[in-house]
């Protein structure tokens, strides 16, 4: 990937105090996780992750609890340090750079919100979302504007001089958004930021989270343990189970194709029809034509990119298949009545 923001090369995290010798012996003789234990009391906590992010893209990470996403990024901006592996981040290893080059990375080019933002109670909002800034030394004039700039985004204009006590849950986690975006990072690290709100301020967040991202095109590593969050948000998604990434996909590649049992119970009750297109279902049209001979000049046409509903709509209005072009009109493409009924049932 040439415009990676974010590369993981074999990267390990294992926890104790024997840490490098259950290292030593997870390469010499692929000792498994309840042997490390075992053996040295250590736990594996990330287990030979590799993966790269794309400029501007979200890349979700989830998992049940205990799976180790939430260790993961924590690795991204070096909060935890791993045991083995490479980590890149804008091209710098962030396993070498020094206290300074790294507090400065963090300060400038990396912003976290947590699933808790812990405001601080005695600051009003404008000077929350300012801390940052005053921390890097900005003159007090430009801290404000920088601030309000950043409340501005995320819809909280005239709340800034309130205290966060005043504010509900769902604001509370938009200064705190605020404040990541204060300092223009490049990278944004989202741990569970919406997990805690209710389902509609939830749903509500998502959706301006996902136009900011559009909008500032930030790079984004988003962790969640909901995959109805992660398929709405996600570019990719990443599923992890016990430190490792079983699969790394698209909302449609996961939903389709799930790599193993684990997966497919993941995704055995997600909607397919807005996650699944044209393209995914379809037969060739040279091949169906010389099996069927039939005449599809009348059929109607819809793009490659249509998902399942609008094809369910389009299918009952007709008992011609319907045929698939490219984006440049060309017919590429059949989708009959059965095939759509497989699709909707995700390929059985």
């Amino acid at each position: 990937m040439e415009d990676a923001v974010i590369r993981l090369e074999g990267v390990w995290k294992i926890f104790g105090d024997q840490s490098k010798e259950a290292m030593a012996a997870i390469e010499s003789e692929g000792l498994g996780k309840a042997e490390v234990l075992e053996r040295y009391q250590c736990v594996v906590g990330i287990a030979d992750v590799s993966f790269e992010v794309a400029k501007g893209e979200v890349f979700c990470i989830m998992g049940l609890s205990g799976s180790g996403k939430s260790t993961l990024v924590r690795h991204l901006n070096r909060l935890i340090e791993p045991t083995a592996g490479r980590i890149q981040v804008l091209d710098a290893n962030v396993s070498e750079l020094s206290e300074t080059d790294l507090r400065a990375m963090r300060a400038k080019d990396i912003g976290m919100v947590f699933q808790h933002m812990a405001l601080m109670p005695h600051r009003s909002v404008r000077d929350n979302v300012a801390f940052p800034l005053e921390v890097r030394g900005e003159p007090k004039f430009k801290r404000w504007e920088i601030s309000q700039h950043a409340l501005s985004l995320v819809n909280l204009d005239g709340y800034e001089d309130r205290l966060p006590k005043e504010l509900s849950g769902g604001m509370q986690q938009r200064v705190g958004l605020a404040r990541a975006l204060a300092s223009d990072p490049a990278v944004l690290l989202m741990d569970e930021p919406f997990s805690a709100l209710d389902p509609l301020i939830r749903r509500q967040l998502q959706a301006q989270f996902l136009d900011l991202t559009k909008r500032l095109q930030k790079t984004t590593v988003f962790i969640t343990h909901d995959l109805d969050e992660a398929i709405r948000i996600g570019d990719r998604i990443a599923i992890m189970k016990d430190g490792r990434i079983v699969q790394i996909g698209t909302p449609e590649e996961i939903v389709i194709n799930p790599a193993d049992e684990y997966v497919a119970d993941f995704v055995q009750d997600i909607s397919k029809l807005k996650l699944v297109f044209a393209h995914s279902v379809m037969a060739n049209i040279k091949g169906y034509k010389s099996e069927n001979g039939v005449n599809l000049d009348d059929a109607p046409r819809v793009t490659e990119d249509r998902d399942l509903d609008h094809l369910i709509d389009v299918s009952v209005t007709t008992d011609l298949p319907i045929v698939v072009t490219d984006q440049a009109g060309k017919d590429i493409g059949v989708v009959t009545k059965s095939m759509l009924l497989k699709g909707i049932q995700g390929g059985k």
